[in-house]
Formats: C-alpha cells, sequence, structure tokens
C-alpha cells in the first residue's frame, strides 16, 4: 500500500492536498470500467530512494531505475553510484495506450561487464490514479522470490493526463542498445502524426582521450595496466589497454550521440587491467557537458576521484548530423528541393567544406516475408535494427506477423564511404532479450541507387542464409574526393561490438588463412631462388640488372619484455591460458587479413580503392619525376619530427595501412556476398500466386 500527499505538478500546477490509498501490488485491472478517450500522457519524476538493498562487497550499491509497460522499457535512469539513498530527480514523459497495464517499476545495482544485481520491484495501478492531478508516491520495494526481505523504498510524483486531441497512431521510432549480456536495453522515442518526420538526436560529443598522468599503482611491480571505460546515457566506449605505465598515451578519438537539449553527464572510470580476475578500480571522474559552449574544442584535465591522478581529454559539442526516421509518404530524395540541396551539399565544388561530411544514406525499410517463427505461437514479434557505424535506429514492432510491413526511410550521415549497413530483424520478448531472426550486411559502395532489392537473411556470422528475406531501397550521395582522403585517416571502431571470445573454429580458420598467406611468401622465396638457379636465362638475367640497382635493407630486431614471475592458482592459470589463446586467435586474425587486403587490393574487390591506389601511384610518380628525392626525403622529415610541435595532441597514424583496414579481407567479402534470393519472393511470382 502507499500513501499518497503533499501533491505538486511537475508541470507547475496549484498545490492540492488529497490523501488516499492504491495498492502497489498490482491489482488487476479488468474489473474498472474505462471511458478511454484515446491517449494519456504520463508524468514521471523519480526523486529519490531510500533504504536500498545492499549488493557490492564493499556494502553499497549503484543502482539505476527502469520503468516498464506493457513488458516494453520506456524509461532508464542514470547510475548514482556508491549510494544506498540516491537522489535522481529525473523526469519521464510516457505516453500510453491505455491504463489497464500498470507501470512496473525495477531497481537494478549496476556492474560493468557482469549482471546487474536485482535489488527490488514494484507495481503502480494507473487506473488508482486521478486525471490531472499531481500525486506523489511512495512504492515499497520486494522481491517475488522473498517477499519478506525489505529492500527499501522509491519516491515518485506522477501526473497522468488524458490526450484527447492526438492520434492512437504512434511509431516507436527507436532503442538505444548498448553491450551488457547482448541485450536489447531500451528507450523509446515516439512520434504523432503531426510531427512523422524527426531528427533522433540534437548533437554530437566528439572525445578524444588523450592521456592519463600519476595514475595509482596497482600492480605488485609498482605500475598498472590502465584502460579507461566512458559512458553518456546507454552509449558506451572502452579505451585500449596500456601495459605497464603511470602515465599511459591513449591518443583514441570517439563520438557519443547528445539526446537532451540541456547536455548530460560523461561517467568516466579508470580500471587496471588483471588476467584472470577482477580488474582493480584505479578512480572515477565526471564531465558535465551543460557546461560546455558549442562548436569549441575544450581542453579538459581532470583529477580522477578516490583514486589518484589526472586524465587529459578534448571534448567538442557539434550540430547533429542527418540523422532522421520517417514514414514512407515523407521521402528525402523524392522532395525535388530537398534533393537539389542534397546533391549541392556534397557536389566536387564543396571539397573543403567540413570533410567529415562525406555523403547522405537514405535506407527504406519496406517488409520482410518468410520469417523464422520464433514464438511458441508459431509467429514472431519482428522490428528491424538498421546501424551504419555507431548509428543506430530501429523500427516499430508488428506483432504477431511472419510477413511485417514497416515501411519506414531512415537517413545518415555518412562519415566513410567504406562503411557497411547492417540491418538486422529480430524478435521482440517480453523481460527477455530479444530474439535473433536474421542479417544482411551491405557496403555503401555496392548499393545501387534507386532499386528495391530482396535481400537474403543470413545467420549471425553472416556466413550462411536463415529463413526470410527483406526488401529495401537504398540510395547514396556523397563526395568522390572527400571520401577519398577519409580513407587515409583512422577508421572509426564500432564501440558496441562484443569482445571476441575463444572458439576452436575461429582459431582454426585463422591458422588456414596464416598458413595461405605463408605460403605465398614461400612461393615467392622459391620463385626468387630459381632466379639464382638460372632455371630460365632471361628471367635470371631481368632479376640480375634488378639487383644491381637496390639497396640493401636494413634489419630489425624484436626486442621481447621479460615477463614477471607470479604465483597464480589454477583457476587463474586457465584464464590466463585462454587469454593467451584468445590473442594468439586475434594476432593470427590481424595477419591473415592483413595479407588478404593487400591481395584484394590488386584483384580490384573494391574498384574504387583500386582506382584510388592507382592515382596515388601516378601523383606520386609525377612528384618524384618533378622534384629530387632528396627534397621530398627533407619535407617528410621536416613535417614528421615538427608534428608534435604544431599539433601536439594530434592522433597518430599510417595512412597506407588505414587505407588497408578499409579493403575486406577474404571473411568480410564471403560476408558481404549477397545471396541470390528464391524466385518466389519476386513480388511479380508472388502476386500470381494470390491471383492462381
Amino acid at each position: 500500500m502507499l500513501d499518497s500527499c503533499k501533491l505538486k505538478s511537475a508541470c507547475n500546477l496549484p498545490f492540492i492536498c488529497n490523501k488516499k490509498k492504491i495498492s502497489t501490488a498490482g491489482t488487476s485491472n479488468a474489473e474498472a470500467p474505462l471511458a478511454d478517450p484515446g491517449m494519456y500522457q504520463l508524468d514521471i519524476t523519480l526523486r529519490r530512494g531510500q533504504s536500498l538493498a545492499a549488493r557490492d562487497r564493499g556494502g553499497t550499491s549503484d543502482p539505476y531505475v527502469k520503468f516498464k509497460i506493457g513488458g516494453k522499457e520506456v524509461f532508464r535512469s542514470k547510475i548514482i553510484h556508491k549510494n544506498l539513498n540516491p537522489v535522481w530527480e529525473e523526469k519521464a514523459c510516457i505516453l500510453v495506450d491505455h491504463l489497464r497495464e500498470p507501470l512496473y517499476i525495477k531497481v537494478f545495482d549496476y556492474d560493468f561487464g557482469l549482471q546487474d544485481d536485482f535489488m527490488g520491484s514494484a507495481f503502480l495501478d494507473l487506473t488508482q490514479l486521478e486525471l490531472n492531478r499531481p500525486t506523489d508516491v511512495t512504492l515499497t520495494l520486494k522481491d517475488p522470490h522473498y517477499p519478506d526481505h525489505d529492500l527499501g523504498i522509491i519516491l515518485l510524483s506522477v501526473i497522468l493526463t488524458p490526450k484527447e486531441g492526438e492520434s492512437r497512431d504512434v511509431t516507436m521510432l527507436m532503442r538505444k542498445s548498448w553491450k551488457r549480456s547482448s541485450k536489447f536495453q531500451t528507450q523509446s522515442l515516439r512520434l504523432s502524426d503531426l510531427h512523422r518526420k524527426s531528427h533522433l538526436w540534437r548533437g554530437i560529443v566528439s572525445i578524444t582521450l588523450i592521456e592519463g598522468r600519476d595514475l595509482k599503482a596497482m600492480d605488485s611491480n609498482g605500475l598498472s595496466d590502465p584502460y579507461v571505460k566512458f559512458r553518456l546515457g546507454h552509449q558506451k566506449y572502452k579505451s585500449k589497454i596500456m601495459p605497464k605505465t603511470l602515465n599511459p598515451q591513449w591518443r583514441e578519438q570517439f563520438d557519443f550521440h547528445l539526446y537532451e537539449e540541456r547536455g548530460g553527464i560523461i561517467d568516466i572510470t579508470a580500471w587496471d587491467k588483471d588476467a584472470g580476475k577482477r580488474d582493480d578500480f584505479i578512480g572515477r571522474c565526471q564531465v558535465d557537458l551543460s557546461a560546455l559552449s558549442r562548436e569549441q574544442t575544450h581542453k579538459l584535465e581532470l583529477q580522477l576521484e578516490e583514486g589518484e591522478g589526472h586524465l587529459v581529454l578534448l571534448v567538442t559539442l557539434t550540430a547533429s548530423a542527418t540523422v532522421s526516421i520517417s514514414d514512407l509518404s515523407v521521402n528525402s530524395l523524392e522532395d525535388q528541393k530537398e534533393r537539389e540541396e542534397i546533391l549541392k551539399r556534397y557536389s566536387p565544388l564543396r571539397i573543403f567544406h567540413n570533410l567529415k561530411d562525406v555523403g547522405f544514406l537514405q535506407v527504406k525499410v519496406i517488409r520482410a516475408e518468410g520469417l523464422m517463427a520464433a514464438d511458441v505461437t508459431g509467429k514472431s514479434d519482428p522490428f528491424c535494427v538498421v546501424e551504419l557505424n555507431n548509428d543506430r535506429l530501429l523500427t516499430h514492432t508488428v506483432y504477431k506477423n511472419l510477413n511485417p510491413e514497416w515501411n519506414k526511410v531512415f537517413t545518415f550521415n555518412i562519415k566513410d564511404i567504406h562503411s557497411v549497413l547492417e540491418v538486422t530483424v529480430y524478435d521482440e520478448d517480453r523481460d527477455r532479450s530479444a530474439d535473433f531472426l536474421g542479417k544482411v550486411a551491405i557496403p555503401l559502395l555496392s548499393i545501387q541507387n534507386g532499386e528495391q532489392k530482396a535481400y537474403v537473411l543470413k545467420n549471425k556470422q553472416l556466413t550462411g542464409p536463415t529463413k526470410g528475406v527483406i526488401y529495401l531501397e537504398i540510395d547514396v550521395i556523397f563526395n568522390a574526393v572527400k571520401a577519398s582522403l577519409r580513407t587515409l585517416i583512422p577508421k572509426e571502431q564500432k564501440y558496441i561490438e562484443e569482445e571476441n571470445r575463444l572458439s576452436k573454429q575461429l582459431l582454426l580458420r585463422n591458422f588456414i588463412r596464416m598458413k595461405r598467406c605463408v605460403m605465398v611468401l614461400v612461393n615467392a622465396a622459391y620463385y626468387v631462388n630459381s632466379c639464382f638457379d638460372w632455371d630460365s636465362p632471361p628471367r635470371s638475367l631481368a632479376a640480375f640488372v634488378v639487383v644491381e640497382d637496390m639497396l640493401e635493407d636494413e634489419e630489425e630486431e624484436d626486442d621481447k619484455d621479460d615477463k614477471d614471475s607470479e604465483k597464480k592458482g589454477f583457476i587463474n592459470k586457465i584464464y590466463a591460458i585462454q587469454e593467451v589463446c584468445v590473442s594468439v586467435q586475434n594476432i593470427l586474425d590481424e595477419v591473415a587479413s592483413f595479407g588478404e587486403r593487400i591481395k584484394n587490393t590488386f584483384n580490384w574487390t573494391v574498384p574504387f580503392l583500386s582506382w584510388l591506389a592507382i592515382v596515388a601511384l601516378c601523383v606520386f610518380t609525377v612528384i618524384l619525376y618533378c622534384i629530387p628525392l632528396r627534397y621530398i626525403v627533407l619535407v617528410w622529415g621536416i613535417n614528421k619530427f615538427t608534428k608534435k610541435l604544431r599539433s601536439p595532441y594530434a592522433i597518430d597514424n599510417n595512412e597506407l595501412l588505414d587505407f588497408l583496414s578499409r579493403v575486406p579481407s577474404d571473411v568480410q567479402v564471403v560476408q558481404y556476398q549477397e545471396l541470390k534470393p528464391d524466385p518466389s519472393h519476386s513480388p511479380y511470382k508472388r502476386k500470381k500466386n494470390n491471383l492462381g
């Protein structure tokens, strides 16, 4: 039971006082006859928690709150670290179709990289709320498995308002997902028919992690293996690990989406990597984005709390990119005026205007056919996820249907023309992770504009077909010069990808790929040796002339770091062996991919990149012909040695490696290969069958 008093509106309505009893046990709504006006708006202010349960070893918790209606998550609060009496003061506005579904409140203790601990739940019966009247609510948290345990209380302020003048037809636009247990955690944004097109985030937060200074030593050797985790809302990023140092130099750049007009709080934690056991906490800090001016780069030196040392960052807030979702009737490229503006924006005359804005992508997600049945009823509740790098948008869910029609249009800003568009179909499940139904991966350079195509859905690894096809129509407009220049800078990393795990099949596959690359080198060595054996006199004579003009290469020696010998338990040794195997697996993949990318450059697997390589070689040849080599070496040396002076926080890169990173490996070629659909899925065949 809960008491409601001291009623105060979140919308600054006059003070009202009322006292009544509302059940928090989720009583049935079926007995209450409702005159449903159509749509309700539920405004909730999550105030605070009191005497919450301790779930961490230190006797505290890192609580956050989820709101659910009808099994769908509609709100998720920020995390309050190490506090059993957290204060949130967060507001949520939720559109409710009817009042028969109670509001389900669940509290969790956040554990990074682990399953979050359940801290209690409660129900709020919406039929017991008075319309247009603000109510202060106290909810007692309970655990269904241990009803006698005292788990504390949650305090809310709510007001329920009927929305008689608005349409019931609302569209779920987006769920933001992140990498906790590979689950889809969702937060919905909705549009009415009055606003059929919307930009989904208000800006971009560009972050460059420069370095750490005087970090706390966590290992027995007086050093640490530090890495940093960033979190903005549901978005996460994890930096690379810098071994054996207290003054790490990361030089990593990444972007977050900014959803709130007033900004937000970036939570930053520093950790020490320990093989075979839980990583050590070094310290934490925060960045309040509302205190930073826009369109300006800010250098921040942040003191780590609960630890030692500083982190140095560069943070830039910029305006929103061209990312939106709309109904099929609202099409940017079919509007002649809007199409002309887009073509003008990416015309060859605007080469040096915003080099990061390479192009425009429009994706029409029309429908799917013959999907896999994921539910026991023989049906599925499919929704579609459209991803371009770290931009991730979703369609609404079509319930109990194996042939859903979405008819949605997504637009993206292209930052790299070598990106791959990923379209994944999932089955929505209540209170469970979404079930995978199928996926396609489409390189932007392989897209044929304006053509509606049926793509055969593949499995998670993109190695073979699964059941169903999806109909897409895609248009790409880009500036070729900008795209070429962006090829020579580091590739954007996806920070929601799961870390690689040890796999016997994957390890064997990478070994075979590595063996192929080594055999190519061995065959090349045999070929060179045959030249010295004079098996073919003309070939040997040509080789002799070439060798005379070549200079000897300098030999390089590899230095090996001595490893500290430490006594480990059996379990720790198992973890250490597993990490070594994963490292070997990844190294084999990288080396094999490097060789395959070189081969695929000359095989014209991606004609754009092969032509770019030819143009670059021709330009370099002309430069060598016109300018003496010593002047070129002199200019290159001056640029190399003064780079840190001119731009001390620049991210180091190798243009050749950045170019090769855009060339697909043999594994990626198979993943991106388009499968031929069954002729029975063609629209003409389907209509003919229906007429028959």
